[in-house]
């Protein structure tokens, strides 16, 4: 009992100077000041927590950092594409003013020529066709485009500049993401009407430019 008790005592003894030293190491604590009745040491510290909560905070960063850059690159894929409609969009009203221009002169047909513009005009309405209507172009093997005659090119050539203003001048197009609530169904309307066009000017400028090539001849 006696050896417990000397046992006890240093133990004590050795704990209260332990805690007498800390608080004379500690910032702002008077020298000869004991810490107050109740008071208790603070709690241990776990490295491997704040070394696992450290990677979680940076997990956490790193995720908004990459969905910011990724929204970032979206946002940049939007405006691309965008450019490319607009692009697309006049430059096949500069090829359809071109080739009325030179119907209402009443000029000799350049086959050549009608090939090449009627090549840009089916690529660019293809194009079109994927950013504004979300359209895959048809397998050419499987696509069935029209036949012109030779004494139907001038014929062709007409429509398919109808087309073209028939395509630039429909609301969805020429208005996209203004239509109200209450022209909901007239907006359908009008997107099925501009797709129309669009699939018409693809078929038929392909097949002027096959019907011009044959009718230029070789180089």
């Amino acid at each position: 009992m006696k050896t417990g008790m000397i046992s006890i005592n240093a133990l004590a003894i050795y704990m209260a100077g332990g805690i007498l030293a800390a608080s004379l190491l500690s910032p702002g604590v008077v020298y000869g000041q004991l810490p107050p009745p109740g008071s208790s040491p603070p709690p241990e510290v776990n490295p491997r927590l704040e070394d696992r909560d450290r990677r979680v905070s940076e997990s956490r960063l790193r995720s908004a950092e990459m969905a910011v850059a990724v929204e970032s690159e979206n946002e940049k894929h939007i405006e691309a594409a965008i450019g490319h409609m607009k692009a697309d969009f006049m430059r096949i009203q500069v090829l359809r003013n071109d080739i009325a221009r030179k119907l209402v002169a009443h000029k000799p047909l350049d086959y050549e020529l009608i090939s090449k513009q009627t090549t840009e005009i089916n690529k660019r309405a293809n194009e079109l066709n994927i950013y504004m209507m979300a359209h895959v172009p048809e397998d050419k093997q499987e696509n069935k485009s029209l036949d012109v005659a030779s004494e139907e090119m001038i014929g062709s050539l007409v429509r398919l500049c109808q087309l073209i203003d028939s395509f630039t001048e429909n609301p969805f197009v020429k208005n996209p993401g203004t239509v109200d609530a209450s022209e909901i169904e007239k907006a359908k309307v009008d997107k099925a009407k501009a797709g129309k066009d669009l699939k018409a000017i693809i078929e038929l400028s392909e097949s002027v430019k096959k019907k011009s090539d044959t009718l230029k001849g070789p180089k």
